[in-house]
């Protein structure tokens, strides 16, 4: 029905009006006493074979939503509802800020992709922790945080710092973002010296907590791959406790979409089925680095069940969507989940087939 009904109609809407829309949906849905419980019952999958523990945290399942649905973190009991295992809200900034100026989100309906240059829109850190002051048990949040657009680059760390510090006792997990293409100068950080001096003080802080929080790295997919090991190198010789292998690309190669409406829509970061095989390629390449000892997180054109198998036989230990929960519904997670289970169960089935054979 999403696909035949729901999609075409909010594909007549722009893309930010849509999401806007999906957004109000779920807050109104999630005001209805109950219906989150409802929602959990009729679309949630559990099963032994899906539930994971990563860097400490206990996950229902692999698949989560990444960063940029839920920036405001208002609707992540409505996804965990819907029957994904985690969900990553943001990117957060202290400050609220507007972002980019419109249009700034599209779609590339002919290459199943979506194109945008938001630059961290959202309403800022406070608003954020007054709305992670409802969340439902068992619901797994991340908080994606970067800096404000108007911060500048040398000071970029006082604004993790503060995010950091100010966040901890309401998400299970955090993700610095210095990958994004869409806000001045972000990528810039994407080198050892300016990924430390973001990360010491936030390592710095945790060690005088009771409660231990993750920091995970988000990379780009257009680094070259001795940058890539060079983010790797970070995570294994600092606390840094795993890496969100993609962020969105820049990079336009393959599109079937004309190159006249490409330049019309102008820059931003691609994500969507065009990411795919890059996305994979940097989860390999990372889990190869660190011999497989640290945790990854998956994310970037994940489109269909394949793609999703295909990031967990990369090495990455969860798995996250966006363009695909646009593309497929919100029955995607389902889908996935389904496949798991059954590969699971036929790898079962097949290892006692071989054990009486012996």
């Amino acid at each position: 029905m999403y696909k035949q009904i729901i999609r075409p109609l909010l594909f007549c809407l722009s893309a930010e009006n849509a999401h806007k829309l999906i957004i109000g949906a779920l807050r109104l849905v999630g005001c209805i006493p109950g219906t989150n419980w409802l929602m959990e019952k009729i679309c949630s999958i559990k099963h032994p074979a899906l539930e994971r523990e990563v860097f400490g945290v206990k996950f229902k399942n692999p698949i989560g939503i990444a960063a940029g649905l839920d920036k405001n973190a208002e609707v992540y009991n409505e996804f965990s509802a819907l029957g994904y295992g985690f969900v990553e809200v943001g990117t957060i900034t202290p400050k609220g800020q507007p972002g980019n100026p419109r249009p700034r989100l599209f779609r590339l309906p002919k290459d199943k992709a979506i194109i945008n240059r938001m630059g961290f829109n959202n309403h800022g850190m406070q608003n954020a922790i007054e709305n992670l002051h409802k969340r439902r048990k068992g619901v797994v949040v991340g908080a994606n945080i970067g800096k404000n657009s108007l911060t500048p680059i040398e000071e970029a760390p006082s604004d993790y710092l503060k995010l950091f510090r100010n966040l901890y006792q309401y998400v299970d997990y955090f993700v610095v973002n210095v990958s994004c293409p869409n806000v001045a100068k972000v990528t810039s950080l994407q080198n050892k010296q300016s990924v430390t001096e973001i990360l010491e003080p936030l390592f710095e802080f945790r060690r005088g907590q009771s409660q231990y929080r993750p920091i995970l790295l988000k990379i780009s997919p257009d680094l070259d791959d001795a940058s890539v090991d060079d983010m790797t190198d970070v995570m294994i010789e600092t606390p840094l406790d795993g890496i969100v292998a993609t962020n969105t690309t820049t990079s336009r190669a393959g599109l079937t979409t004309s190159a006249k409406s490409i330049e019309a829509i102008g820059n931003g970061g691609l994500s969507g089925a065009p990411l795919t095989k890059r996305a994979v390629e940097v989860v390999r390449r990372v889990h190869t680095r660190c011999q497989g000892r640290y945790p990854i997180i998956g994310v970037g054109g994940v489109m269909t069940v394949e793609d999703a198998k295909a990031m967990l036989d990369a090495g990455a230990s969860l798995v996250q969507v966006y363009s695909g929960m646009i593309y497929n519904g919100p029955a995607f997670v389902r889908q996935i989940c389904k496949q798991l289970i059954a590969d699971h169960e036929a790898a079962k089935a097949t290892a006692t087939t071989e054990q009486k054979a012996e």
